[in-house]
């Protein structure tokens, strides 16, 4: 009969050691290699295979290393670990290291027994890791056992890419691309969501009739609502589309024991029904209760996170009430953007083809006036496609005078409505971005043969004004773009249609230069197409200083992809009708990880087409100075905005049936117009007013600034901290042969070649960095930021090139077999004026077995941590010193050589006395355990249902990784400590 190992023990199998799992049974051990990670778990059968006790080996007292060996052995362990002990159990093993003010909303879910949450931070905060982090950690404490993710289709895969990438999750996509490959799957009676525990499904896919039953069915027990705010009705008159899938979250929402997180950035902006049927998803009281009363406000603040990049830029400092800033963290968003709004005229030949439009369009918009409503419905709309796609470029009128107009095939006048207004206007609560950067049709069918002849016509000279020479907004979108990347700005240029797109990139290839790599990217793309053109064209331009990067799009790219590493400029070549759809634009490359501190945003538009103009004035800019105000954004009220761009497009069609057209700014005829922007702006300024109260009101007051201090500080002491990681990359890859070559903006980031480092370290790497990087002697920049392009390394603990060196170092250091460099090393002696007395450093590995109480169950676990421990004197009589000292010794450098004979023998004398420590250390650990329980507790204080049961254990006998003896110089340094 074998014997038992329980949790926690260390065995040796298959010519390694292990620590033993909660999981293992009598005849199947469970078991995880020792540092290694969760991936790395395998089964082993004591009848069949070997397994015995295994005592890890004492360091030897001839392998020694330098000063810097303790440093690096520990922060190589402390890198490595994967189950770390304390209340959070999912950040040790996922790849992207939180901000501190990330934390908040995790530490307000933990405290809620079913987590129910709407995540509204700003733009750019990072409300997709927020979101993340919650998830991995319901999971990972086994408060939750399946996920969904409910998002638009165009942001699936890259939800995908960050629940993979960032969080170790790997979800199946559920789109109508995919599902009918997943059906085919499926055994009899089975449900996808059965049988694929993550998911991401499209939200208007999954809405529908057929799929929202099954879904609501076997919905898991985590759901994460992606633009939540798409997703609630305000009113009985809102969006058809809205509505069904409010229909469809407030079933999933009816289960009282399902997590629910909904993340927008817009929650309110003046909609106070439709805010108010979101927070009635979170919990069905915050719908009615007065929010104005202290109740309402407590109630709330339980479940609302709602801040502004002001309030996170610098957090855990002085000014948060903390006493000092040791803490402190500062957030690099852009102060600020920099707007310039550059105008251009027509050409002749574009002036008379716009009026020729003009008049066509009204004659015909006349005519349709007496047929009857839906005749002058599709009229209307193939009116505003005319006019919209002759402003935006020559092609996109080419190819809209030649299409027959989607409203065209309606039978009712609502039907037209339903059709034409998405591909017209710019609402931001349309279904969905795709398929709305299609050229629009004016050619409304059933059409005489003569209006027929009249589009033909139009559309052959819209087509021979293509180029610079007849269309001078091209002409001066080529020498802004010119400065920009003369400046050194990497421009992406926005276009509203799908031919301008492709028509503005095919002129600027040929004229910005060679060392300028121009790409397009439409929605004619998949989502996964467009993420790779992107990467294409990034490593195409290369990193030479002087190769430039231009990324023409259309609006498919204006929402939910990140861009900021590879851009730092938006043009906007269309004005949108919608302002709020400039800042989605800008909203891209105007977030953390921008390298830049200020965004260049040029705004082109046409001084004498008609529109522009007014659109600029009383939507643009005005959405900008509410912004500058607030310091977010408010999104313009549609009624109210569609009133305007419908009196511009009217009075446009009015001066079309007048001959000899007088100037197009006459103050008289705008009446109309300025009356509805007056109505706008009044409209407007009320729920920029109400946005201004909701922020103050409803600031997030739950989690004070010190008890986030107090997370972090335990996190970082575990985990370990970022100069600490930077410290580790530089001197590992130093001591390893890699070629360091600082920034030169102070920044602390570096480049390192790493291809004269040993073949061992080059092949973890090349994985992670790319054969050629690590192979050819390319640099590989290492950034301080978390936020790091393709190819980069961030100086985190959780990046994979930081994991990879780690990895090596502490194997190296463990097996005295290796050859070559091996930066750390289990032993060391210095003679340093750090110390006047003989004192010892201990590396000490715990571990831990904690019994984690949680609504389905108990789970048991085996977590692990790295200490230090000092001590002056002999073993036998340790005076043992404050960890603050203890911590100090890894920063004390050798001040004098020390022989090597009397290195290994004082070596032989410490290592030989340290049984007569046991007792301490091992008391120590059940200090260790004492406070990991308290932290547990401190964390799930409120939800006090999933504290009862909790226990934390230190296992018996700690791993002495290491021991270094500090002995003082023959010149000791004034003041030095013990």
């Amino acid at each position: 009969m074998p014997p038992s190992y329980t949790p926690g023990s260390l065995v040796s199998a298959r010519g390694r050691e292990w620590v033993v799992l909660p999981e293992s049974a009598p005849d199947m051990l469970v078991l995880r290699p020792l540092g290694g990670a969760d991936d790395d778990v395998a089964a082993v059968f004591p009848d069949i295979e070997a397994v015995t006790d295994a005592q890890f080996a004492p360091p030897a007292p001839t392998d020694l290393g330098d000063a810097q060996a303790a440093g690096l052995l520990r922060s190589a362990l402390r890198i490595g670990f994967r189950s770390g002990a304390g209340p959070f159990r999912s950040l040790a093993g996922i790849a992207v290291e939180p901000r501190a003010y990330q934390l908040v909303p995790l530490l307000m879910a933990l405290r809620q027994k079913t987590v129910r949450m709407l995540i509204s931070d700003d733009v750019g905060i990072g409300k997709t890791v927020e979101a993340g982090l919650i998830a991995t950690e319901l999971l990972a404490q086994g408060s939750a056992t399946r996920l969904a993710v409910l998002c638009s289709p165009a942001l699936a895969e890259q939800w995908q890419a960050e629940l993979r990438t960032k969080f170790g999750l790997d979800a199946e996509l559920v789109l109508a691309s995919t599902v009918s490959r997943l059906e085919r799957g499926l055994d009899l009676g089975q449900s996808l969501f059965d049988r694929h525990p993550h998911v991401i499904v499209s939200t208007d896919f999954i809405k529908s009739t057929r799929h929202r039953d099954d879904f609501v069915r076997h919905c898991p027990d985590l759901v994460i609502v992606d633009e939540a705010h798409t997703c609630v009705a305000a009113d009985e008159g809102s969006n058809t589309q809205n509505q069904l899938r409010y229909e469809l979250l407030h079933r999933v929402a009816a289960d009282p024991e399902r997590h629910l997180l909904l993340v927008t950035a817009t929650p309110h902006s003046g909609k106070e029904s439709a805010f108010r049927n979101l927070l009635g998803l979170v919990r069905p009281e915050l719908a009615t209760v007065d929010l104005g009363s202290e109740v309402g406000r407590r109630l709330l603040a339980q479940h609302f996170v709602h801040r502004k990049r002001a309030d996170v830029r610098q957090y855990l400092t002085r000014s948060d009430g903390l006493a000092d800033d040791s803490l402190a963290e500062k957030t690099s968003f852009p102060t600020d953007r920099e707007f310039k709004d550059e105008t251009y005229k027509l050409s002749a030949g574009y002036r008379a083809l716009l009026d020729d439009a003009i008049a066509y369009a009204s004659e015909r918009v006349t005519a349709a006036d007496s047929r009857g409503r839906r005749e002058a419905r599709i009229a209307w709309w193939s009116a505003i496609a005319l006019l919209r796609s002759l402003v935006s470029s020559p092609r996109a009128a080419a190819q809209t005078l030649r299409t027959r107009s989607a409203t065209a095939t309606a039978d009712t006048a609502e039907e037209a409505d339903r059709l034409g207004a998405p591909l017209t206007s710019d609402s931001v609560d349309s279904d969905a971005l795709e398929g709305l950067d299609v050229a629009p049709g004016a050619e409304t069918g059933g059409v005489e043969v003569d209006a027929g002849r009249r589009l033909a016509e139009l559309a052959v000279r819209a087509a021979e004004l293509e180029g610079p020479t007849g269309d001078l907004k091209l002409a001066a979108l080529t020498r802004h773009l010119k400065a920009l990347l003369k400046e050194g700005y990497h421009p992406i240029v926005f276009c509203r249609y799908i031919p301008t797109a492709e028509y503005v990139a095919e002129h600027l290839a040929d004229v910005l230069g060679r060392k300028t790599v121009v790409r397009a990217v439409t929605g004619t793309l998949s989502p996964q197409q467009r993420l790779q053109r992107i990467e294409d064209l990034a490593r195409e331009a290369g990193d030479d200083p002087a190769a430039r990067r231009v990324l023409v799009a259309t609006d498919c790219l204006s929402e939910g992809v990140n861009l900021q590493h590879h851009f730092d400029a938006v043009v906007h070549y269309d004005l949108a009708w919608n302002p709020t759809r400039h800042d989605q634009r800008e909203g891209r490359v105007d977030r953390y990880g921008q390298q830049r501190d200020k965004v260049r945003v040029i705004t082109l538009w046409g001084s004498d087409n008609g529109i522009d103009g007014k659109v600029l004035d009383v939507l643009i800019r005005k959405h900008r100075q509410i912004r500058k105000d607030l310091g977010i954004s408010v999104s313009v009220p549609d009624a109210a905005s569609q009133g305007v761009t419908d009196a511009i497009v009217e009075w446009l069609l009015l001066r079309g049936r007048e001959e000899g057209q007088g100037s197009l700014f006459d103050a008289e005829e705008y009446r109309a117009i300025d009356k509805k922007a007056a109505a706008l702006e009044s409209e407007w300024q009320s729920a920029a007013e109400k946005e201004k109260a909701s922020r103050s009101r409803f600031a997030q007051q739950t989690i004070r600034p010190d008890e986030v201090a107090r997370e972090v500080a335990a996190i970082r002491d575990t985990l370990g901290r970022a100069a600490e990681i930077r410290d580790f990359v530089r001197q590992s890859l130093r001591a390893l042969d890699g070629v360091l070559r600082d920034a030169p903006d102070g920044s602390g980031d570096f480049a390192a070649d790493v291809s004269g480092t040993p073949a061992g370290l080059r092949d973890t790497l090349a994985p992670v960095l790319g054969g050629d990087a690590v192979e050819t002697g390319k640099p590989v920049l290492f950034r301080s930021s978390a936020a790091v392009a393709r190819g980069e390394a961030a100086l985190v603990r959780t990046d994979p090139a930081v994991v990879a060196l780690a990895g090596y170092v502490l194997n190296a250091a463990l097996d005295t077999q290796v050859t070559g460099a091996r930066p750390a090393r289990r032993c060391g002696v210095i003679r340093t004026r750090a110390v006047t007395t003989r004192t010892t450093l201990l590396l000490v590995r715990y571990r831990f077995h904690l019994t984690l109480p949680s609504r389905s169950g108990t789970r048991q676990l085996v977590a692990e941590d790295a200490r230090l421990l000092a001590f002056s004197g002999a073993p036998a009589n340790a005076t043992w010193l404050p960890t603050a000292d203890a911590l100090r010794l890894l920063d004390a450098g050798a001040d004098e050589n020390t022989d090597r004979d009397f290195a290994e023998s004082t070596m032989r004398r410490i290592l030989g006395g340290l049984p007569e420590v046991t007792d301490h250390l091992t008391g120590y650990g059940e200090e260790l355990a004492a406070e990991l329980l308290a932290s547990h507790r401190r964390v799930r204080s409120v939800a006090g249902e999933i504290v009862r049961g909790l226990t934390v254990t230190a296992q018996d006998r700690p791993d002495v990784l290491g021991a270094y003896v500090y002995l003082p110089a023959s010149t000791p340094a004034a003041g030095g400590n013990a």
